[in-house]
């Protein structure tokens, strides 16, 4: 499973890296809970408060793929 996009702004320039995990509110985007998640083995980053479209993307292609 890959992880999250996250993306950080600093002084104009914009810099991406791989997070920890998805927020609660690209988990709710995809319409998965919290245990939901967990159970599919999804990583969680509850302490992310952004969301981000290409995460969301990302999460819905898994979610497709895994059913």
């Amino acid at each position: 499973m890959e992880r999250a996009t996250v993306k950080r702004h600093l002084k104009g320039v914009i810099k991406v890296r791989e997070g920890r995990g998805y927020s609660l509110a690209e988990l709710r985007e995809v319409g998965l809970d919290y245990f939901k998640a967990l159970q599919k083995n999804i990583p969680v980053d509850r302490f992310r408060d952004s969301k981000h479209e290409e995460s969301v993307r990302r999460l819905e292609a898994f979610l497709k793929k895994a059913a």
